[in-house]
């Protein structure tokens, strides 16, 4: 629970301070409508992620595993797709809230998120491996 009220708190911080101060992404809205649009985010990251696991599966499988020649690469090399795409669909979902620019800053802002949550979960494990060291499990 408590990791999940860093990420949202954390992520709704970003819609409100550091995604404006891109070029191109403009944000309306409080911090309620910045929380529920992290929630959507990571919803949606997590579906645009398991839709592309999907279509991996099955092109894997229908070429005996010949695509992962391309699809390795392009995981390794397209990281910064998937948030960037889950940006571009919140936009799309709540345009009164966010509206997104151009083709730059949806890759910079899904990034920017990406960092965020990359922090507080080393975050949350630094807090996990405190409570352990003093006997709170």
């Amino acid at each position: 629970m408590l990791k999940f009220l860093l990420k949202t708190i954390a992520s709704a911080l970003a819609f409100i301070y550091i995604l404006p101060a891109l070029p191109g992404i403009e944000f309306k809205g409080g911090f309620i409508d910045a929380a529920i649009l992290a929630i959507v985010f990571a919803f949606l990251l997590w579906v645009v992620e398991v839709v592309a696991m999907m279509i991996a599966t099955v092109w894997t499988i229908s070429t005996l595993g010949l695509a992962l020649l391309v699809l390795i690469p392009l995981w390794i090399f397209g990281f910064w797709v998937f948030p960037a795409l889950a940006l571009e669909l919140v936009a799309f979902v709540a345009p009164g809230h966010l509206s997104i620019h151009g083709f730059l800053p949806p890759i910079l802002g899904g990034l920017t998120m990406m960092i965020i949550s990359m922090l507080t979960g080393g975050l949350n494990a630094t807090i996990k491996c405190l409570d352990k060291a003093r006997g709170r499990d």
